[in-house]
């Protein structure tokens, strides 16, 4: 099950400025795969899924105003958020990690929607709220497209559709790199 942790910094035109981390985070890296020991959170009474990984988009810019036309400079990025993900041991395998690690790929997939949108995007003096609103959006978009994913791997349980949704992102992923 995934689990979205929304996280943005709005920086307005002309500052700059990073992005405190809220919590331990582990930035998506396509060499780094997650261990079960990347899971730390506690589990939560009476919880039904087997497995929850928290991730999520962070993103951070700077804005300024040239020729009236704004510019805008940016970082979008995947986090893994270990404290807010949590497995049962008594009934996790390696096919439910590995439905787990797809939930953080898919987060990689819409932070790289977010950073193409903001490349295509011509903003006003309002970015702020264009940013946020975009940012939004791309959240919306993560939610459906993670609850989809749940639900048609019935949480990692049917094999068929899981190895359905792996060439699928595998293949979205090298369609947006």
């Amino acid at each position: 099950m995934g689990k979205i942790i929304a996280i943005g910094c709005f920086l307005i035109l002309a500052f700059t400025g990073v992005a405190q981390e809220i919590e331990e985070s582990i930035p998506w890296d396509k060499e780094y795969k997650l261990s079960w020991s990347d899971f730390k959170g506690k589990i939560p009474p009476a919880a039904v899924p087997a497995a929850t990984t928290a991730s999520g988009i962070s993103y951070s810019y700077t804005a300024n105003l040239l020729h009236h036309e704004v510019k805008l400079d940016f970082e979008v990025n995947a986090y893994f958020y270990p404290n807010e993900s949590w497995y049962k041991p008594q009934v996790c395998t390696e096919n439910t990690l590995a439905h787990e690690q797809l939930h953080f790929d898919i987060s990689e997939l819409f932070a790289r929607k977010m950073r193409d949108r903001l490349r295509r995007t011509s903003f006003s003096d309002n970015v702020k709220e264009e940013v946020r609103e975009i940012y939004q959006e791309i959240l919306q978009e993560l939610q459906d497209f993670q609850d989809q994913y749940d639900w048609e791997t019935n949480f990692s349980r049917n094999l068929e559709k899981q190895q359905e949704w792996n060439r699928k992102i595998a293949e979205a992923m090298k369609a947006q790199s």
